[in-house]
């Protein structure tokens, strides 16, 4: 389960989500997605277990260890991107995190709103909040969130579902969820707490999982000695 959080955050606490993607199927169908995507566990990064997942695939969402070296990694990658500035397509979805633990709904409405094209919906939550929200800003969308009743209760029920127990809403979290995505040519680090979406680098649909795989083993490489990291894509499923 996971979501680590010390920044800009208000006093609204979720309870944590698993990295489960039956769990995520259930939470995103609920919420008026149609199940021709849907997420897989990724088992492993080199090419024989990439080859495992279906594909297409549009988004991975990885569930990382939030520790001192990522935090000292994260202030000199925004610093260096403050400095030197970096392309950002229009078109990238981002929204703002302001609810602790919420980082795993936060993650798949990263995936999903940058995908609106090739995932179908019907009538729902979905369909509304990206109706909603389209013009507004990253903070404007945080905010929406967190008054959000419908999906306030809808992410609880998922939490709940897991395979491990939820901790309490208050206990102190670790990991956290970000979500790759690719827009206009390049893969994006889409992460609620950071102050805009990161840049990875050119991609292409194509080449979209392989590059997000190596995205995902920087993470990895920043600290080897830890294990507890977890990917989960969203794939075509017809």
């Amino acid at each position: 389960p996971g979501c680590a959080l010390t920044i800009n955050m208000s006093d609204s606490r979720w309870l944590p989500l698993e990295a489960n993607p039956e769990v995520m199927n259930k939470y995103v169908e609920k919420l008026g997605m149609k199940m021709t995507w849907q997420f897989h566990d990724v088992y492993g990064l080199d090419a024989d277990l990439l080859a495992m997942v279906p594909q297409p695939v549009c988004s991975l969402l990885l569930l990382f260890p939030v520790n001192r070296k990522h935090e000292d990694y994260r202030e000199q990658e925004e610093g260096r991107i403050q400095n030197d500035g970096q392309v950002v397509s229009g078109d990238v979805y981002f929204m703002k995190q302001t609810i602790g633990n919420a980082c795993g709904t936060i993650a798949m409405l990263h995936a999903i709103c940058n995908n609106q094209g090739r995932l179908e919906f019907g009538d729902g939550y979905l369909k509304e909040f990206m109706a909603k929200t389209k013009a507004m800003s990253p903070e404007e969308r945080g905010a929406l969130l967190e008054g959000d009743e419908g999906i306030t209760e809808a992410h609880e029920d998922s939490a709940q579902e897991g395979q491990t127990e939820a901790p309490a809403r208050d206990a102190s979290v670790d990991l956290h969820f970000v979500a790759l995505v690719h827009q206009g040519g390049h893969i994006y680090e889409l992460d609620g707490r950071k102050p805009f979406p990161v840049n990875h680098g050119p991609s292409s649909p194509d080449s979209f999982l392989q590059d997000a795989a190596k995205v995902c083993k920087d993470f990895m490489a920043r600290d080897p000695s830890e294990m507890r990291f977890t990917v989960v894509a969203l794939a075509n499923d017809s």
